[in-house]
Parts: C-alpha cells; sequence; structure tokens
C-alpha cells in the first residue's frame, strides 16, 4: 500500500488545537528531567492554552545542552533509547542527542513527508549522498526513502567517481546531497563529459547541510536538469525534515504537528515582525527521549504569510539566510557569508567554488574572495580578466558597503570537500594570538 500523510490535509485550526494538546504533553516529559525540573518557573501543562503560550517557558541554549551532557535532558530510562547521535561539534563541543524507537519513526515520517511532496514515490530509485554514522543528515532521509518504497542506495558522501558510476548504473531518479558537492559533482560530470542532463536520470534533487541561495539552488536544477528542493533540520531536532519544500518551492513547510516554530529578533529575544528574518526558535512536541523546550537554533530565517497552493496550512520558511554565530565583524560591519554568494552567483562568469580569507595586516581587516570563474569565462587576455575582477568587486562592494579583494582563479584551483564546503578562513584570531 501506498504510503500517505494525512496531517498535510489539517486545517490551522486542527493544527493549533493538536499543538496545544502536543504542547502540555512536552512540557510534562521535559518537567521530569534534571536539566528542566528547576527551569520551567512553575508554568504547568494546564497553563497551556495557546500555541503562544511557548512564551512563557524559557529558552534552550546549546551551551545549556553542553552543560547537561551526558543525560541532563534525558526524559526516559536508557534502556528505552535505541540510538544516539553526536552532533558534530563544529562551533564548539559536541552533544549527544538520543531516540527512542518511536522517535525514529516520527522522524522517518517528518522528511517522507517532504519526499511525498515534492513527488518521489516506490518507483523511484533513491541515491542518498549524505554521511553515515554519527551525522543525522544520512540516517533521516534513508528511512525515509525505504517508507516510501524507493529502491534506496546508501551511497553516503564521497568518492566522486563512485557516486556518478552509481547514477549511471542504477538509473538514480532522486539525490540528498550537501549544495556544495552536488556543484562538484557537476564538475566532475563536466570533466569526464557527461551531461547529467542527458545522461543521467535525476529529476528530483534534496539538498541540505548547509546555507545555500536561491541562486545556487538554480545552478544546481540547471546543471542537472532536475527539481532541486531545500531541506532544513538539525541534529537537535532529529535531523533533516523539520522543514522541507513543497512541489510548489516557495517556502519549506515545518511539520507543525512535531515542532512549534518562532521566529525571534535575536537581540531583544522578542517575535520579529511578520515577514522579517530572525533567528528560529523550535520546541518539539513529540519527541519521547530528549524533549527540547524553545531551542535556540542559531538559523537566520522568516515566516512566510498566507497560503500555499500545494493546500497545505503548515507553517512556511523561508530557506537559511545565515547563522547568527556565521556573523563576521569585518572594518566594523556585519557580513554573512551567504550574502557575498548571492552576489557571486549572480554574475555568469563566476563558477561554483568560492573561499573567503579575512586577515589583519596592520592592524586593518583585510577581506580576499578567491572565485573559480566558468571555463568560457577564464583566458589569457589580462585586459578582460581585470574588467571582471573589478566587475565582481563592485557588486561585492554594493552588497556588503566594504572594500573586497578579489581573485580570479580557472575551474578546478581551489580546494574543495566532500563534506561540507569550507567557505570562510578567518586568520585574525591566530593572528593576534587570542
Amino acid at each position: 500500500m501506498p504510503y500517505s500523510d494525512d496531517a498535510v490535509r489539517l486545517s490551522r485550526s486542527e493544527i493549533e488545537q493538536m499543538q496545544v494538546q502536543l504542547l502540555r504533553s512536552t512540557l510534562e516529559r521535559a518537567g521530569a528531567t534534571r536539566a528542566y525540573r528547576s527551569r520551567l518557573g512553575g508554568v504547568s501543562p494546564n497553563d497551556i492554552q495557546h500555541p503562544e503560550d511557548v512564551r512563557r517557558l524559557p529558552l534552550t541554549t546549546k551551551e545549556q545542552l553542553r552543560e547537561g551532557q551526558p543525560d541532563g535532558f534525558l526524559a526516559v530510562e536508557q534502556r528505552d533509547v535505541v540510538r544516539m547521535h553526536y552532533s558534530s561539534g563544529t562551533t564548539g563541543v559536541a552533544t549527544a542527542v538520543y531516540h527512542t524507537r518511536g522517535d525514529l519513526d516520527r522522524w522517518a515520517r517528518c522528511v517522507a513527508r517532504g519526499m511525498l511532496a515534492a513527488g518521489v514515490t516506490d518507483e523511484d530509485v533513491f541515491q542518498n549522498m549524505m554521511g553515515y554514522g554519527l551525522f543525522t543528515g544520512g540516517l533521516g532521509f534513508h528511512y525515509a526513502g525505504e517508507l516510501l518504497g524507493c529502491m534506496t542506495i546508501p551511497a553516503s558522501s564521497g568518492n566522486t567517481e563512485r557516486q556518478i558510476h552509481l547514477m549511471q548504473t542504477f538509473g538514480s531518479t532522486v539525490l540528498h546531497i550537501i549544495p556544495s558537492y552536488a556543484l562538484r559533482v557537476l564538475h566532475i560530470c563536466g570533466r569526464r563529459g557527461i551531461d547529467p542532463r542527458e545522461d543521467l536520470r535525476v529529476r528530483v534533487i534534496f539538498l541540505g547541510g548547509e546555507p545555500h541561495t536561491e541562486e545556487l539552488r538554480r545552478r544546481i536544477e540547471e546543471g542537472f536538469g532536475a527539481s532541486v528542493y531545500n531541506c532544513y533540520g538539525l541534529s537537535e531536532m532529529c535531523g533533516p525534515g523539520v522543514a522541507m519544500d513543497c512541489a510548489e518551492q516557495n517556502g519549506l513547510h515545518v511539520c507543525d504537528d512535531h515542532y512549534l516554530v518562532e521566529v525571534l529578533d535575536p537581540d531583544s529575544l522578542e517575535p520579529a515582525e511578520p515577514g522579517r528574518p530572525g533567528e528560529l526558535v523550535i520546541t518539539t512536541l513529540r519527541r519521547e527521549a530528549m524533549p527540547l523546550i524553545r531551542y535556540r537554533t542559531r538559523d537566520i530565517a522568516h515566516v512566510i504569510p498566507g497560503d500555499c497552493p500545494c493546500g497545505s496550512r503548515h507553517t512556511r520558511i523561508s530557506r537559511i539566510e545565515g547563522r547568527t554565530d556565521d556573523m563576521l565583524v569585518v572594518k566594523g560591519v556585519n557580513v554573512y557569508p551567504i550574502q557575498i554568494e548571492r552576489a557571486l552567483l549572480g554574475i555568469d562568469e563566476v563558477g561554483n567554488n568560492y573561499v573567503i580569507t579575512i586577515d589583519r595586516p596592520e592592524d586593518l581587516d583585510r577581506m580576499v574572495v578567491a572565485v573559480e570563474l566558468t571555463q568560457e569565462a577564464f583566458s589569457d587576455d589580462m585586459r578582460a580578466l581585470n574588467a571582471l575582477r573589478e566587475r565582481i568587486a563592485r557588486r561585492l562592494h554594493t552588497e556588503l558597503d566594504i572594500g573586497v579583494e578579489v581573485e580570479l582563479h580557472e575551474p578546478g584551483a581551489l580546494p574543495v570537500s566532500d563534506g561540507k564546503a569550507v567557505r570562510v578562513i578567518d586568520n585574525r584570531a591566530r593572528e593576534t594570538g587570542a
């Protein structure tokens, strides 16, 4: 029997009524943990009458998760835990996230909901090109693909030649991949004389694992000749599947029956104005092993008002527009790397890879953006290259309001990774001995 999901047909009123009941249950479970026992300020489950009453509860930070390791946030007996994932620790000490069997089942269903909305069926061949293991990206989609009945290939990340071989041999129609690695695959295909639009059968691609711009999504879409959908998630919420694009591609639908999302002003921590970007703060609604209340994700996005033509009344959010902890202060100006990507990928001559380096010679900030050009744009004509360099520098200055040095490179010259791209190298702390 084909997989179906009735929750997508709930009315907004039904969603909010469900959220109240689920939030009460979450509050009861969380109140039994060491981490929350003394932090709930006397708010009881019966005090929750509307989803907005979540604001009466305390915020939870990444630092508090670390302080509560290994089991301060655990709401069940250890014998009920069937899996543990460990965050990457790229911004500090890694944190453990626990799952019951029910948690894993619900996680797979959230991801399957998004895959189904993008048109994935049991006739598809799903090649999962995300890492498996402690990283949550691979396993969440893996079990969702099997739930939908896809022939699922656990390719994991890396070994690009083998990835292309698998696509060719088994006719992969659906991919799950990090955006920067998707560009790497396109580059290797081009080097091997493979046209993904003609020689591969990929029709649907899910992107996740790192923020990306609409310009980058379009490049991947054009390169593969496939529909490309954004997926949002984080280890603390289970992983991918918190919110995903539908076929309309006009915002990511939050699984409102699993997560209660707020958008707060990062400075005041008050609700952001409707449609204005702010920090996503998420409360789990069905998590058994490790319920989290008002978790500060550090991800920047905004709520998209109005109803989606797909018919779902679940909350829609924008793609991630940056992270509060990714913000760079250069020459006194706040700069988000995703701003630089948006400016670069709006220029036809710019290729698929770039690296931002920041240093402080003679106590003055300097930002250098190294950019790969397309094969057609890279030449020995120094006059043309200098004109292009100046045009890119002007575009970045307009976007960032600071001067930027630009270096031009031929395709494939900059370092690449099979995992998340290293886009920023900030040498200032090293130079000052901090």
